[in-house]
């Protein structure tokens, strides 16, 4: 159904095709637990090219493959010559013609575009500045395992809402037919041009998209609280002291999930900052006295916490783009 297909930004897919692959993933994630998983991806060669390093979306790309039989090759920021020595489009051209696919998390989308225009092979986004599409499909698996279904749910993000997981978040919920909250300061919403494609898909789906500053109205009768680190990898660090400055009101706390729906989630894509327990939030504490910021510890470790599930998922979401675009399924 997918053979030969980009995974690059869930614009680029309909509900049927992300119901798909969501089903694929489920039917993995099953074949894992039971032990009788089929490698469907044997002597396959796939290449991962990380100019932004990570512990998930590395891991998950590697078990995956070694799961379904096939080789990985990891290049991380020093490891080969892209952008630097060597055009991305040469670098596409020549990677082509060693490998089945590519995966690629880094900087600008339009990196990961021109891979995929010149490598004649599929390319997978693991993360650009602007999208993080691999995350929001194991996200959307997370929530229906927990909800039971994706139609109609209200899920608020909280935070800059100009990042790469609000956008996607926001595309993949208008896609699937929920209802999108992004909760920010006015200056922190979401691009209109993008916000105004996702109303366009709500049209067709029923879903919605809203933007809000009050952080206690977008919370009544929320069905997922979802929230991302204030300041990104890759951005300076003397943007800390403005971000907190405005995003200090946007924690999600206790008091704010009691606003939501009783059976209601707590979602974050990781790492967090909810306690000391790191060198960069201890530096943080140090310099502005926080003891957690984008979310309470007490939300964190809490019943309603899903976020070592959605963390799992990322495993399972991103075997399901594999066996479909290589044509395994």
């Amino acid at each position: 159904m997918l053979k030969g297909r980009h995974f690059l930004k869930l614009l680029d897919y309909t509900q049927d095709e992300i119901r798909y692959l969501l089903d694929l993933a489920k039917d993995l994630k099953i074949a894992k637990k039971n032990g009788n998983e089929i490698e469907k991806l044997k002597k396959k060669n796939i290449v991962i090219l990380f100019e932004k390093t990570s512990t998930r979306t590395r891991c998950a790309f590697e078990v995956a493959a070694y799961d379904q039989g096939a080789n990985v090759t990891y290049l991380d920021p020093v490891s080969s010559q892209m952008g630097t020595k060597e055009s991305i489009k040469d670098t596409a051209r020549v990677l082509g013609r060693m490998y089945d696919a590519i995966e690629y998390r880094g900087y600008g989308q339009e990196v990961v575009e021109e891979l995929a225009k010149y490598s004649g092979v599929p390319v997978w986004n693991g993360l650009t500045t602007e999208f993080h599409p691999t995350q929001v499909l194991a996200d959307l698996l997370t929530i229906e395992e927990h909800l039971g279904e994706l139609k109609g749910k209200k899920l608020v993000y909280f935070g800059d809402s100009r990042n790469n997981m609000a956008n996607s978040l926001m595309i993949g919920s208008a896609i699937m037919g929920m209802n999108f909250v992004a909760c920010a300061p006015k200056d922190l919403f979401p691009n209109m041009e993008l916000v105004n494609k996702g109303r366009e898909i709500c049209k067709s789906s029923g879903g919605s998209i809203e933007l809000e500053e009050n952080p206690y109205k977008a919370s009544l009768e929320a069905d997922i609280f979802y929230t991302d680190v204030w300041v990104s990898m890759g951005e300076d660090e003397s943007i800390w002291e403005e971000r907190i400055k405005k995003l200090k009101n946007y924690k999600i706390t206790d008091e704010l999930m009691e606003l939501g729906k009783e059976n209601a989630i707590f979602m974050h894509c990781l790492p967090a900052f909810h306690d000391l327990n790191t060198k960069i939030s201890k530096e943080v504490e140090k310099k502005f006295a926080l003891k957690e910021m984008e979310v309470s510890n007490s939300v964190f470790e809490s019943k309603k916490s899903v976020v070592f599930d959605e963390a799992e998922n990322r495993l399972h979401t991103i075997k399901a783009i594999m066996v479909a675009t290589l044509g395994g399924e």
